[in-house]
């Protein structure tokens, strides 16, 4: 019978230094895509709360594609659409053969267009629930439109933005398994991996789910945690 330990430790010929490695890259590359993603949300909210037609339009365009278009398929047309394009300029240059991108720099990019397309949704919604009063106390106290967000709206804003937030986070944690599709060796890539080396799936995939709910455990109580802060903070203001 196997062992599981065995198949799983640390020792040489065991898998489990392997699988460690895997769920580090699957963090670094959650964390990385969730931040360009706010990066893009912030953007996307801005234009959608904008008075201006155009930016409106576009922030409506992107969040509207982007949530209703599978995150494989955003993926793949990442991946297989860039690479095209470099290995034409490629051979522009005189260079013979396929040119793929980087599937780690690949793999942040798409979740952080997938995830910026709901972080945006989380600022906008957040923005309006911070209350009018706050607004007309910028204007009364002089502030500039760049002081009033940074000291007082935003502070304000992120309060209600936090538990979608979360939500948000756990979309993409669970996202970053796709990436295993354009080759990039994470979490969900090294349990098919070593699945296939010792024809042990089920020990494998269990310990892979295992590996994901503590990082999404962890991860849930950092974002638990900067709620309770931000309510402290807002009952004592």
């Amino acid at each position: 019978m196997t062992n599981p330990m065995h198949i799983l430790g640390l020792q040489e010929g065991g898998w489990g230094a392997a699988l460690l490695v895997a769920s580090s890259v699957t963090l670094a590359l959650s964390v990385l895509g969730f931040i360009l993603g706010a990066a893009f949300g912030a953007a996307a909210a801005a234009g959608r709360l904008s008075s201006r037609g155009v930016p409106a339009w576009l922030a409506h365009v992107y969040g509207t594609v982007f949530r209703g278009v599978p995150d494989l398929l955003t993926i793949y047309l990442l991946y297989y659409g860039g690479s095209i394009a470099l290995t034409q300029i490629g051979k522009f240059f005189g260079s013979a053969g396929f040119v793929g991108l980087p599937t780690f720099a690949t793999g942040v990019l798409a979740i952080g267009i997938i995830s910026g397309a709901y972080q945006g949704e989380v600022y906008r919604g957040a923005y309006q629930a911070v209350d009018r009063g706050q607004f007309e106390a910028c204007k009364a106290l002089g502030l500039s439109r760049f002081q009033s967000l940074r000291l007082i709206i935003v502070p304000q804003l992120m309060r209600h933005a936090l538990p979608g937030l979360g939500n948000v986070w756990q979309l993409v944690l669970k996202d970053s398994a796709l990436i295993s599709v354009i080759g990039l060796v994470e979490l969900m890539r090294q349990a098919q991996i070593g699945a296939g080396s010792t024809r042990e799936p089920f020990i494998f995939y269990i310990a892979a789910a295992t590996l994901y709910f503590v990082i999404a455990a962890v991860t849930a109580s950092v974002f638990r945690y900067g709620e309770a802060r931000a309510w402290r903070g807002m009952v004592h203001a």
